[in-house]
Formats: C-alpha cells, sequence, structure tokens
C-alpha cells in the first residue's frame, strides 16, 4: 500500500471523471488499493460541484476529455480560473485524443496527459508525483508567506509614514541606498523590503555582516578565492558579489569594513567587475548594493576611517530608520505582534496584553531599539498566564521610576499611613468599573505609602508586602510622580 505524502498524514484523495463506469471502477480499484481515497463523478458539472464542496477537499483529479455536457478541457479552464481549485493537480486521460488536445490540457495547467487503455504502472507513479509536487509547492508558498510576515515592518506613526514612502520611492530603481540608525531599529527590515518591492525580488538576497567577518578574511567573503591562494584555501570559492548576482547584496555594519576592502568594493560598485583572491581573472557581476551601519559615516569619512568616495557612492539615496523611542504609539503595535508570532511559533495559546502593560511599555526609553522589546515581551510571554500583566515585565533597566529618586528616606519609626479613598466616579459622573477602581484605589495607596516614607521606596515596599522590583513596576504603570498627592 502506497503511505501519505510525509508532508500529510491524511490518505490523499482523488476524484476520477469519466462517463464510463466501468472505466471509474477499475482506476478506483487500481487506486484504492494503494491506500488512496477515491471519489467518483460521471460528468464535468457533477465534478465541479464536487471541487466546490469545502467538507470534501480533493488532492488530485483525473479528467476524460470527452464527457457529455461540458468537455474536460472546459472544465480544466473553469477550474484555472477559480481561486479554489487553480492549483489543483488534474490527470487528463482520452480514448480519442489528438496532438492538439494534449497540447491544450498542458496550457491550461494538466499535469500529465494519459491516453486509453491506461498503464497501471504509470497511472500511479504519476498520482503519486503529482500529490506530492502538488503539497511541497503548497508548503514552500507557506514558507515564503512565513518569511515575508517575519520582515514585515510594523508601525503606523508618521515617522514610520514616511520611512514606507522612502522605500517605495527607491526601490524600483537601481540606486544604491544607504541604511542608518541605531542598533536593532530594523535596518535589514529596511533593505529586506527594499529588495522585495524591487525588479530583483525573485533574485537572491545576500546579507553580509561585515563587523562579524575577520578584517583577514573578509575581502575572501566578499569576492571569493582560488584553490591554493592562501593557506586554509583547499577549494576554490564563490564570493558573496558572485552569489548575488542579479539580486541584491546587503552589507550590514559597513562602517567596520577594513579601508582595502573598502577600495575593492568601490570598484565592484563602479565597473561591475570583481576578481577573486589568488586570480587575475575579472569577473562581472550585476548587483545591487544596499548598506547599513549604526555609525556616522561623515564623521568616520573625516577620521580617515571610512573612505570617501565610497561614501559617495553608497548614500545616493540615504534613509534613516527612527529609533523606537522616536515612535512611541507604534509600541503597542509592535508588542502585541511579537507576543502572537512568539506563541505560535512555540505552540502556546494566544495570550492577551493588559492596558497598563502596553502604557508602561510605551513609557520606556528603549535604547536597544525593536530588538530590546521583541526580547521583552517574549520573556513576558513565557512568564506569563493567559494574560500578560505588570508583574510579568522584568524591570526596565535604564530608568528609576523618580527622575530624582533616592532611597535615603528619614529614620525613626514608621510612620502611620493615612489613605484617601479613590473617587468612585470619573469627572463626568459616570461610575467607574471594578477594575478601574480597584486600580484608583492602588494608586492611591501607593502614592500615600510613597509620601509617608519620604518617597523611600524601600521602606515603601515593606509596608505593602510587595518586592521592590514590582512597586517599581507598579510606579511606571500608574505614572506616579515623586512628590505628588
Amino acid at each position: 500500500m502506497a503511505e501519505p505524502s510525509p508532508l500529510s498524514t491524511v490518505a490523499p484523495t482523488v476524484l476520477i471523471v469519466d462517463d464510463e463506469k466501468n472505466i471509474r471502477r477499475t482506476v478506483e480499484m487500481v487506486l484504492t488499493g494503494e491506500g488512496y481515497r477515491v471519489l467518483e463523478a460521471g460528468s464535468a458539472e457533477e465534478a465541479l460541484a464536487t471541487l466546490n464542496n469545502p467538507a470534501q477537499p480533493v488532492d488530485l483529479a483525473i479528467f476524460d476529455l470527452k464527457l457529455p455536457g461540458m468537455s474536460g478541457l472546459e472544465a480544466l479552464e473553469k477550474m484555472r480560473a477559480d481561486d479554489a481549485t487553480r492549483d489543483l493537480p488534474v490527470i487528463v486521460i482520452s480514448g480519442h485524443a489528438t496532438v492538439h488536445d494534449a497540447v491544450n490540457a498542458i496550457k491550461l495547467g494538466a499535469s500529465d496527459f494519459f491516453e486509453k487503455p491506461l498503464n497501471r504502472e504509470r497511472v500511479l507513479v504519476s498520482v503519486d508525483n503529482c500529490i506530492k509536487t502538488a503539497r511541497l509547492s503548497r508548503t514552500l508558498e507557506q514558507m515564503r508567506g512565513e518569511l515575508e510576515a517575519r520582515y514585515e515592518m510594523i508601525g503606523t506613526s508618521s515617522v514610520m509614514q514616511e520611512l514606507y514612502a522612502k522605500i517605495d520611492k527607491v526601490a524600483p530603481t537601481k540606486a544604491s541606498v544607504l541604511i542608518t540608525g541605531e542598533s536593532g531599529t530594523g535596518k535589514e527590515l529596511v533593505s529586506r523590503a527594499i529588495h522585495r518591492l524591487s525588479p530583483r525580488k525573485d533574485a537572491p538576497f545576500i546579507k553580509v555582516n561585515c563587523a562579524a567577518i575577520p578584517r583577514e578574511l573578509i575581502e575572501s567573503e566578499l569576492f571569493g578565492h582560488e584553490r591554493g591562494s592562501f593557506t586554509g584555501a583547499q577549494a576554490r570559492k564563490r564570493g558573496f558579489f558572485e552569489q548575488a548576482h542579479g539580486g541584491t547584496l546587503f552589507l550590514d555594519e559597513i562602517g567596520d569594513m577594513d579601508l582595502t576592502a573598502q577600495a575593492k568594493v568601490l570598484r565592484a560598485l563602479q565597473n561591475g567587475e570583481v576578481v577573486r583572491v589568488g586570480s587575475e581573472h575579472v569577473i562581472q557581476v550585476d548587483v545591487r548594493v544596499l548598506a547599513a551601519t549604526n555609525k556616522d559615516l561623515a564623521k568616520e569619512v573625516a577620521a580617515g576611517a571610512f573612505r570617501e568616495d565610497l561614501f559617495f557612492r553608497l548614500d545616493v539615496f540615504p534613509i534613516r530608520v527612527p529609533a523606537l523611542r522616536e515612535r512611541p504609539a507604534d509600541i503597542a503595535l509592535l508588542a502585541e505582534a511579537f507576543v502572537e508570532s512568539f506563541c505560535k511559533e512555540n505552540g502556546l495559546k494566544s495570550k492577551a496584553m493588559h492596558a497598563v502593560v502596553k502604557e508602561a511599555l510605551s513609557r520606556r526609553k528603549w535604547p536597544g531599539n525593536v530588538r530590546e522589546l521583541k526580547n521583552v515581551v517574549e520573556r513576558a510571554a513565557i512568564l506569563s498566564a493567559d494574560v500578560i500583566t505588570i508583574a510579568d515585565l522584568p524591570e526596565d533597566p535604564h530608568a528609576s521610576p523618580f527622575e530624582d529618586e533616592t532611597d535615603e528616606g528619614a529614620e525613626g519609626d514608621e510612620p502611620t499611613v493615612a489613605v484617601a479613598g479613590a473617587p468612585a466616579t470619573k469627572s463626568g459622573g459616570e461610575r467607574l468599573t471594578l477594575r478601574e477602581y480597584r486600580e484608583a484605589t492602588e494608586r492611591t495607596y501607593i502614592v500615600d505609602t510613597l509620601k509617608a516614607f519620604d518617597w523611600n521606596i524601600s521602606k515603601a515596599s515593606v509596608v505593602l508586602g510587595v518586592e521592590r522590583t514590582n512597586l517599581h513596576k507598579k510606579i511606571r504603570a500608574y505614572g506616579i510622580k515623586r512628590g505628588e498627592g
């Protein structure tokens, strides 16, 4: 018995469409004997109705050309015009076929063509190959979609809208682009977006981290080398420029590139020529170069650490990626997207994020930018239950709850905390919800306790019965300022 495709644990389903009952019966016996599930239809109209039934998915259809009413070719044409059946593999069979019929069937997307009488072994081989190829294609398309989603930029702020506009403008051109911005802002995402929107989207996208390659190997990595050109060069190697031929080469952290390598990169950009280490043969390459750095290259040029001519060659179209603190309105969107992606990738149940958490994340400075935010929310997703709360967030190592915080309070007996009750209504007279009242009461009590201990967080945390780090989180979450109350 034929095993189902390794991409699925369900036996593949084959629809046999032929007006001759004996033909359907024969093919059914052959296929069921090999473990396939089989459906039958005596006409094209009946077959199309079966294919449009979402409760009965079909992996492959076998159509006879000569059918009463609608022909097999007409049915195939309708299938290719329908999104639901456009990619379904189809094998066409006929007892009176002509070369013209076979050509038309293939043009309409038929996967194979058989003449009657059918050969058992050939049918089985073709059915197996068609189903496996179709499933692999769907899997590849799904993986491509997931990959593109992973590199999708998120943000609706004005600075991001400006960034999108620049990408849309430069992507269709051949211009070199210099992408600048702080570490963790998403410069690689910008480069991938430019490539994806360019005419080179189906060609290679090669990323090179210039800072991660040892100085003595950078030329070999970029331009390749010949066998025996240096110790350890045991075989010829194609460099990144050759690998990116016809596509896009992304030089990340180009500000860390050696001056000697810079000169050769300039030659490749100017003439489209590279020479492998240990060779005199010039290789022509067609590569669009995108470069990124978190350094100020103009200052590097002034200091003699970066070639001025290369800088001007790369800086044809500069794009600056904004820091996360410049777009606080996007933080909640990014956080939710990271949590959703993390839960999906790790097989976890989807988790919501409390509004207080979103507010707290939006107030952080994020010197590590989007990369830091991603790490923080993924850690919170691991620690949390169904809802991510303020207690699940790690303490912000970059900021204290008060701008002028000190933990030096008055010595002596602990004062009594007098708590003023929180109001039960809003300014417009509308009553608070239970959650709003509970949060307002908690905030009031924290403020009164801090005030009673001269804003000494360590002492207040003891009285409140919470860890000092948790009190820090609540102060940030509620936006409590020193001296209020």
